[in-house]
């Protein structure tokens, strides 16, 4: 195993190993994310980046490896785990309820009680209030704490999952596929909002398999294919071209270079 250098890291991933019946998925892969820093997650599909991440957030157990987290070494064994630790999650689905409110939505499962276990309507709705205007940046007066999300676009329905993730302190927060389905107009919103992620001080995992939406974002980009780490390159030293570039000759040829 590499030198440990999971001190100096939010989170270091060594080795992970997964298999499904006799199905390698994932071969000894390193991955790390960094204090305050974007991460691209890509490759394509198949390549391994749902596992991966899946095993981070609790939802699979890797058969092998170490996973460390702000210097100390973890075992997620549920979801509900990975949160406690600072982990959020914003799916391509959003996994958010149309036919609720706003302010509903950000506190979902995460009510906010008093004394006899009575719902605080009032302080969710102010704070949602505040999430949706200095987190989220949604000044439109057309959009209020009780509105559906059924009313609201892809890109806010976004940043309503994004600034929940912030509101409940998360140190880390994964976008998978986050622009899935959206408009180029609804894309940039999300990107904006993603953008605030590191403004507030926070980390990021950026999943794509589009590196054209995913190279204006991260600093660091992770290629994975086939279950294993192809390639690690920092923005500053390849540009979105080149990247692509190399993606393509993997796709092709199995090899990145």
């Amino acid at each position: 195993m590499a030198e440990k250098n999971y001190k100096n890291k939010l989170v270091s991933m060594m080795e992970i190993n997964k298999s499904f019946g006799k199905v390698e998925v994932l071969k000894g892969v390193n991955f790390e994310v960094g204090n305050n820093e974007i991460v691209g997650l890509v490759g394509d599909n198949g390549a391994g980046k749902s596992t991966l991440i899946k095993i981070l957030t609790g939802v699979y157990r890797s058969d092998s490896g170490e996973i460390y987290f702000k210097g100390e070494r973890i075992t997620i064994h549920s979801v509900e785990k990975s949160r406690e630790l600072g982990i959020e999650t914003v799916y391509q689905e959003r996994a958010l309820s149309e036919q609720q409110t706003i302010w509903r939505n950000i506190f979902m499962g995460r009510e906010v009680t008093g004394k006899g276990g009575f719902l605080k309507i009032d302080d969710q709705r102010k704070e949602s209030e505040k999430i949706l205007r200095e987190h989220i940046g949604l000044t439109s007066k057309a959009i209020t704490t009780e509105s559906l999300v059924s009313t609201l676009s892809g890109g806010e329905k976004q940043g309503i999952a994004i600034g929940r993730a912030l509101h409940f302190n998360a140190d880390l927060i994964i976008l998978d596929e986050p622009t899935m389905g959206l408009s180029l107009a609804e894309t940039r919103k999300v990107l904006d909002f993603v953008r605030g992620i590191k403004e507030r001080g926070k980390s990021a995992i950026f999943i794509s398999h589009n590196i054209y939406y995913v190279y204006p974002i991260a600093e660091r980009f992770v290629i994975l294919d086939r279950g294993e780490v192809a390639g690690i390159f920092l923005k500053k030293e390849i540009t979105q071209d080149e990247l692509v570039e190399k993606m393509v000759r993997l796709a092709k040829t199995g090899k990145i270079s």
